[in-house]
């Protein structure tokens, strides 16, 4: 059976090309087309070497894994070697569904005239086949990392809380943003923003239907009681996130807060509640927005 070194190498070519381009979406990196059509034509290059066989050390398995660096660096260009690793794995990962996708369309397709040598499928069966392997691999692949990361996002955003306030007690679920790093700017105290509406059965409803007015300096519609028992406890705390720009909110120091998430349980006492005048959410998935610090 003839083989032409040619058709070896377009295969090859293409077959990598859409395994580093798939790559680069699961890792969400910066394309840059010339840098993977580079590096897909050196692993081609390989896929010839290998094939002819003039030299054993080109089956070496540390030189395989070394080919792999070299590609993944040309690819991707990663800056730190966390980012290196990550996409090394990732190009892995890749490659071995790319390689079942393609063992199960020959099996499937049963092409004439075909070989196995160094680890390499060669024949004379189309070029098409190759492509639609590369094409169904691509979108299992991307399929399966998008199901993945979704769940997992879902599973880790939200935790269930539970918030002691002046002897009652409240639980709702929160957010963990990333992104929030509020703290309370004197004491450098944590804040969890909580919607108003969760709080009228621990705060008198005096307070937390005039938050702005206290906010402004404004304490006339506060009673005299009310406002002796809560003024000192309550903080000014700035923010410039949920969609506001140099905005205060009004804090509040709880009992305690536990945050509850899959079998862990975490109590914190050291922690201020930040009151948010509005709605969270439009559905109301979560009430809360609490940052990673908690944990």
């Amino acid at each position: 059976m003839t083989i032409y070194v040619d058709v070896v190498l377009i295969e090859n070519l293409i077959m990598n090309y859409i395994i580093l381009l798939a790559t680069a979406l699961i890792l969400k990196t910066k394309i840059k087309h010339f840098r993977l059509v580079i590096a897909s034509l050196l692993g081609a290059i390989y896929s010839i070497v290998a094939y002819i066989n003039f030299l054993e050390i080109y089956s070496n398995f540390f030189l395989k894994i070394l080919l792999s660096v070299i590609i993944v660096y040309i690819a991707y260009n990663p800056q730190t070697m966390k980012k290196m690793w990550k996409s090394l794995l990732i190009f892995y990962l890749t490659s071995f569904v790319f390689g079942g996708a393609a063992f199960a369309l020959i099996y499937i397709i049963k092409p004439q005239d075909i070989l196995m040598k160094n680890g390499l499928f060669l024949g004379m069966y189309p070029l098409k086949t190759i492509i639609l392997a590369a094409i169904v691999a691509f979108v299992i692949i991307i399929t399966a990392f998008t199901i993945v990361k979704t769940k997992v996002t879902k599973k880790d955003m939200f935790c269930n809380i539970e918030i002691k306030l002046n002897g009652k007690i409240l639980k709702t679920k929160a957010l963990i943003d990333s992104g929030n790093m509020l703290k309370e700017p004197i004491t450098n105290t944590p804040v969890v923003v909580i919607e108003k509406s969760l709080l009228y059965e621990c705060i008198p409803k005096e307070i937390l239907n005039h938050l702005d007015e206290i906010i402004g300096g404004d304490f006339e519609k506060i009673p005299e009681e009310i406002k002796n028992q809560y003024m000192s406890r309550l903080k000014l705390i700035p923010f410039s996130s949920l969609g506001k720009q140099n905005g205060m909110l009004i804090g509040i120091k709880p009992e305690y807060i536990k945050i509850q998430k899959e079998e862990q349980e975490i109590k914190k006492e050291n922690v201020i509640l930040g009151i948010y005048n509005k709605s969270l959410t439009r559905r109301g998935e979560y009430r809360a927005l609490m940052g990673m610090e908690f944990f």
